[in-house]
């Protein structure tokens, strides 16, 4: 049995992964931003007020690697923490101005980086491309 990693759907996402977070990473490195906090702010973005877990949950990412984000951030004043009024023992998590000010200018630099990703496609390609990402991502969660 042979292995193709050129025909490797796996590979080729993680490659592409890989790829995108790289051109994120430039584009938004004048803001202090890293892949990994424009991800927390634009979930934020969506819903503030989240707590730690409900980040992990969403973003499906380690609660180590959150709480290292987390710590980040709010040391750099893009976030802040305070005590939920549902489970005191919990603390939601909130955006302030100057993450949201900077969150502003890397979705405009995230259209672009999307946009320069799928220039050779058409925009038909373009929404079947991402829908089949869409598809295959539902998928593995449920096995």
């Amino acid at each position: 049995m042979s292995f193709s990693k050129m025909h490797s759907a796996g590979f080729l996402a993680n490659l592409m992964a890989r790829k995108f977070a790289a051109r994120l990473q430039h584009e938004v490195r004048d803001l202090g931003l890293a892949p990994a906090q424009f991800m927390v702010l634009a979930e934020m973005a969506e819903r503030d007020g989240l707590t730690q877990r409900q980040l992990v949950e969403r973003l499906e990412v380690e609660q180590a690697t959150m709480a290292n984000t987390l710590a980040r951030m709010e040391r750099d004043g893009l976030i802040r923490r305070a005590i939920s009024d549902a489970d005191r023992r919990a603390k939601c998590i909130f955006v302030t101005d100057k993450g949201r000010s900077r969150l502003e200018i890397a979705f405009q630099r995230a259209q672009k980086v999307n946009a320069i990703a799928t220039s050779d496609l058409t925009s038909q390609e373009t929404e079947m491309f991402v829908n089949l990402m869409n598809k295959v991502i539902e998928t593995l969660k449920r096995h």
